[in-house]
């Protein structure tokens, strides 16, 4: 679903449960989550309906944490060809938990998103996992082996099967590394502190943050420590030096520019995307 997402859709039936609001952001930003709340309730019902709720898994997740502006912004309507108009990103209200950065950053604050499982009989109702270390890119591999598909022999996922972990049965580790690449400035901008991760790695416990040349890096233990309060790179120099390396080899993988055609026909890609 869209919502919460900027441009913010608001409905007016929404826009009424939260009308005591004072600060009108917070009312668009409360509505579309309300909203948000009903549809998934409606799929949750027609299961109960269908009589298929306990033979049914369903995972709630999202692609990226909160967004937010760089300094203060002013609420206007935008417009998003693929959604139409909607409240621009001063209604985004979204919280981290306390996690570093937001949207587009490569701390957890942009990064490590909800993950809510309930398979009724299977998975334990009300238990919170706060070790194991899963993807999105875990799904597909995750949901064959329920299945029971055969994946094929040529393919070769980047993520793993976490079916133990969603039984409870997860570790606090993880064998096959996660990367991350963005376009992040460099120095470390007063008003973007935590927006200059150009790379990062997940491998076992540890996470390592690198800028674009690799100058400067910080280390992290997610298990013990998911707020990355503590940087552990000056301790822990082996750790560090072998993260780097792991992820010098996966960068030597990555292709130039994307190959083929990857755009969808109601899209046509900027100049920018072209290069």
């Amino acid at each position: 679903m869209h919502e919460p997402h900027t441009p913010f859709h608001t409905v007016p039936k929404y826009e009424w449960r939260f009308r005591h609001l004072e600060n009108r952001e917070d009312q668009i930003y409360a509505s579309v989550l309300s909203h948000a709340d009903d549809r998934i309730g409606e799929v949750l019902d027609a299961l109960d309906r269908l009589k298929l709720t306990n033979n049914t898994l369903e995972i709630f997740s999202s692609d990226n944490c909160p967004a937010r502006a760089v300094g203060p912004a002013e609420l206007t309507l935008q417009y998003d060809t693929a959604t139409g108009a909607g409240w621009g990103i001063a209604a985004s209200k979204g919280i981290t938990g306390g996690r570093k950065g937001f949207k587009s950053a490569l701390f957890e604050g942009g990064i490590g998103v909800p993950f809510i499982a309930r398979w009724p009989g299977k998975i334990a109702a009300g238990k919170i996992d706060r070790a194991s270390l899963m993807s999105a890119v875990d799904l597909l591999p995750t949901f064959c082996e329920l299945a029971g598909a055969t994946l094929p022999e040529s393919y070769r996922p980047d993520g793993v099967s976490q079916v133990a972990a969603l039984m409870g049965n997860g570790e606090s580790t993880r064998d096959k590394p996660l990367f991350w690449k963005m376009q992040s400035g460099w120095p470390i901008q007063k008003a973007r502190p935590y927006h200059w991760v150009s790379w990062a790695i997940v491998h076992e416990n540890w996470k390592l943050l690198a800028n674009r040349d690799h100058s400067y890096a910080e280390l992290y233990d997610l298990v013990a420590d998911p707020f990355e309060k503590t940087n552990l790179a000056d301790q822990k120099p082996d750790v560090a030096k072998r993260m780097l390396g792991r992820l010098d080899d996966w960068k030597a993988t990555l292709p130039d520019s994307p190959s083929g055609d990857v755009f969808s026909a109601e899209r046509t890609p900027s100049a920018a995307e072209r290069n």
